[in-house]
């Protein structure tokens, strides 16, 4: 267990997260204003006539580019390589998405700037604002690693089935919810019709080229959908062990049940007491694999291995590229694909 102390002793100190989030709320809220009393408040389309899109994270990017093809020029705020959680707009991030024709970002808690930007540009603003998740029946996240109402933080106990029907538009972001609606094909079919009307809606005179592209992309996530549902089925009710609370939605919908170390950020810290958990949970159950996060930290995986003699595996949340997958071409496609494939080798 020395290591496992050596976590333990690493993850102590104060935490200052709840007041960074308040700051940039404020900055948001701040800057937004101001954009709001300043130019004459209209959308910018780009030289050569295409809409201009903007998103906040790579999923969106993806369905944003594919969808729009040729007649339209989209920009995705977060950097390559960065971690959504930890990211937060600057001035010149939050001023091209005000100018946008278009602004996508994914709701459900994951862009907590976004409600006071929106309220703050005001009505003379023609921005046409999508929260991609809308129609998705969301999962509650405990936000911490163990929660002890329904065993090891599977966080994929209990769904918000008309929270996005109830509340308005950019209102959710206060839910106590897991955000990462992505990761499951299903969700990502939802969200790519939601950013085929969007386009619709902000430029009619080329619904027929929008709804053609939506039609190909749907036909690719509908055949990775049945590849997931086909593959997984044998596994119905088997657990995996992740060090990130981020494959409830995948988990929820094709039959598995997500067994998470930490919660739905990736710097959460875990408890001492979650970690013993997890670690006679993962030796009770001869669980032979545990899953880290691509673009969070894996020390933590690597310590629980250590300790239970299970296997490193990479499931990727896909909430960005890295420069390294970028240039070997990959996309949200490719790296479901490879999600898969893993999570086979842990449950075969």
């Amino acid at each position: 267990m020395q290591m496992l102390r050596k976590w333990i002793g690493l993850v102590m100190g104060p935490k200052i997260e709840p007041m960074r989030r308040a700051w940039a709320s404020l900055a948001a809220l701040a800057l937004a204003l101001w954009l709001a009393g300043c130019g004459n408040g209209a959308a910018e389309q780009t030289a050569d006539g295409r809409l201009s899109v903007v998103t906040t994270i790579y999923p969106l990017y993806f369905l944003a580019s594919e969808i729009g093809g040729e007649h339209a020029h989209v920009v995705n705020l977060i950097p390559t390589g960065v971690e959504p959680h930890d990211w937060t707009p600057k001035s010149r991030e939050l001023q091209m998405a005000s100018k946008a024709q278009i602004f996508l970002y994914n709701g459900a808690g994951l862009e907590g700037w976004t409600r006071d930007f929106l309220s703050g540009l005001g009505a003379d603003r023609p921005l046409l604002a999508v929260e991609a998740s809308r129609g998705i029946a969301l999962l509650e996240g405990s936000g911490e690693a163990h929660d002890h109402g329904h065993g090891y933080g599977y966080g994929d106990e209990h769904a918000h089935e008309d929270a996005h029907e109830e509340t308005p538009l950019g209102e959710t972001d206060h839910l106590n919810v897991d955000p990462h609606t992505w990761v499951s094909p299903k969700s990502m079919l939802i969200m790519a019709a939601n950013v085929r009307d969007a386009f619709v809606a902000a430029d009619e005179a080329n619904r027929e080229a929008y709804e053609q592209r939506y039609e190909a992309l749907k036909a690719k996530l509908e055949a990775l959908d049945r590849k997931f549902a086909e593959a997984l089925a044998p596994h119905n009710g088997r657990e995996i062990v992740v060090s990130h609370q981020a494959f409830g939605y995948l988990a929820r919908d094709y039959g598995l049940r997500q067994v998470a170390v930490m919660g739905l950020s990736p710097d959460a810290e875990p408890r001492a007491r979650d970690l013993v958990d997890v670690i006679r949970f993962v030796k009770d159950n001869r669980v032979k694999a545990i899953f880290f996060s691509e673009l969070g930290t894996n020390d933590l995986a690597k310590i629980l291995a250590e300790e239970t003699g299970a296997q490193i595996l990479v499931l990727n949340p896909v909430e960005g590229l890295t420069p390294e997958q970028e240039k070997a071409g990959d996309n949200y496609l490719t790296l479901m694909e490879r999600n898969l494939q893993n999570l086979l080798q842990a449950l075969q």
